[in-house]
């Protein structure tokens, strides 16, 4: 029987169980088990429903229950975290970093640390949401539940500990939350105590591929001998962690998010890298993921609820057919505007940003969902641009991996913007980097460069030449006004 390892990708809209196995040379994956991942609103707050998607993981080792693993690996999303109390109970649901807590949250931090020092110390992108100003919010709006924590533990990081009884901080993830001290690996206490905020709730750092321990008999009594291992349990290190993307290539994880960078041997802490707020994360093996958010695909599902809302229950293949007939360049937006964050109504908020820059409306499905994929890719150019700046190379070709990289008409229009290669896929790529670290900690692969190359073999990319180069080169000039206008 092939060696069986199970992953376990969370991501913000929904959970999978996929099962990854070796078998004649190439790697092939199976989902057991999909779970949809919706935040709870009660009162003011926006929260994770994290007994939900606890259960339903215990529910996926019960489906493989008859399948001898040879480890079990957890990737979420970032940033968020849980509060536990002495006996390692959770003091409350973790809050989803949408919620609106960390409103004004950054510039009350500024005050007491400069971003100069936050930035000199971590290295991380500043966003409203990271870890550091979602705690600063806590330690101002509830403070006696911040005093009665035990242990911050980042979400893979809670799950991994009731899985294995283990509670440890996992290095890729602990990067994200801004508060980890770039050159030291490890957390930056003085830049806590300056701000007042405990240090000693955090759990000891770990490297992305340490086995944690075997799975609890209380959670699965079919795999106690199966050992929990951490991934890269950010779900972009796992996705990073599957492909290269070096010298003349840049990645691209298109979901939700989108995360364009580059893998380098180093951070890159400057001054320019500060002021274009370019973050560096954590990888796996040493390595540094130099990288931008940009709010992805996120416009286009919150569209597709509105439109479903209006009684136009469009699947994503259909709204990407009729934006491909829609009108070119008719309106654009700035996907980073802090409006698209978790607005209301997502297609009235990129209505009302064409108003305000007298552009015509998108009046269709097709026209809403093409100002989206048209903002994005030009956004990705403007964004590829700074990162050949700031680490003196010069692209040639993108590698899209994530859900997004199913979308062809992105696919074309982000290589049509940049004017480089577009090598799509794997859309599976979070979970491949999450089973392959697993096989990396118990020998299974060699090394990195075994691993990538097995996935590579297994998943071959599919190729978008630029074309009408021209036409978007005349766009950008437009789009850039756009961004200076109205970006925060």
């Amino acid at each position: 029987m092939p060696e069986s390892f199970l992953a376990f990708d969370l991501g913000a809209e929904s959970g999978r169980a996929v099962i990854g196995q070796l078998q004649s040379g190439t790697l092939q994956t199976t989902e057991v088990h999909r779970f949809a991942n919706e935040p709870v609103a009660y009162g003011n707050s926006l929260h994770w429903d994290i007994l939900r998607l606890w259960l339903e993981m215990r529910r996926a080792l019960k489906k493989v229950g008859g399948v001898q693993l040879e480890g079990v690996g957890v990737d979420t999303w970032a940033i968020d975290y849980a509060l536990l109390d002495d006996t390692g109970e959770l003091l409350g649901n973790p809050y989803h970093y949408r919620d609106g807590r960390t409103s004004g949250i950054m510039q009350e931090v500024f005050e007491i640390a400069p971003p100069e020092l936050i930035y000199r110390i971590t290295g991380i992108q500043f966003l409203p949401f990271n870890t550091l100003f979602q705690l600063f919010a806590a330690a101002k709006h509830s403070p006696r539940m911040l005093q009665s924590a035990d242990r911050l533990l980042t979400i893979p990081d809670l799950l991994n500990f009731w899985l294995s009884g283990n509670a440890v901080s996992e290095f890729t993830n602990a990067t994200t939350t801004q508060m980890l001290d770039a050159q030291t690996s490890n957390w930056a206490k003085p830049l806590l105590q300056r701000l007042s905020l405990p240090s000693h709730i955090l759990a000891a750092v770990c490297d992305a591929g340490t086995i944690l321990g075997s799975v609890l008999p209380c959670v699965a009594s079919e795999h106690t001998r199966t050992p929990v291992i951490a991934p890269a349990c950010h779900d972009t290190g796992s996705a990073v962690a599957a492909i290269s993307a070096r010298e003349d290539t840049a990645f691209l994880s298109s979901g939700t998010w989108s995360l364009l960078g580059m893998e380098v041997d180093a951070p890159i802490i400057t001054d320019d890298a500060r002021m274009a707020n370019f973050t560096n994360e954590g990888g796996v093996c040493g390595t540094t993921r130099f990288l931008k958010n940009v709010m992805g695909l996120w416009l286009l599902q919150r569209c597709r609820e509105t439109f479903a809302r209006r009684g136009n229950d469009w699947a994503y293949d259909d709204l990407t057919s009729a934006a491909a007939e829609a009108s070119a360049f008719r309106s654009l937006v700035n996907p980073d505007d802090p409006r698209f964050l978790n607005p209301t109504c997502m297609v009235t908020a990129i209505e009302q940003y064409c108003c305000e820059t007298n552009q015509p409306l998108p009046d269709t499905p097709g026209a809403c969902v093409r100002t989206v994929l048209e903002s994005l890719a030009l956004r990705y150019s403007v964004v590829l641009r700074d990162l050949e700046r700031l680490t003196g190379g010069r692209v040639r070709q993108i590698r899209v991996i994530g859900g997004g990289s199913c979308n062809d008409l992105l696919n074309q229009f982000t290589a049509d913007a940049t004017g480089c290669t577009v090598l799509a896929g794997p859309a599976e790529a979070t979970a491949l980097g999450n089973i392959m670290m697993q096989m990396l900690a118990t020998g299974a692969v060699k090394n990195l460069q075994e691993g990538r190359e097995l996935i590579d073999r297994s998943y071959p990319t599919r190729r978008f030449q630029p074309r009408n180069v021209d036409a978007w080169e005349h766009q950008k000039t437009r789009f850039k006004q756009y961004c200076e206008e109205h970006f925060a």
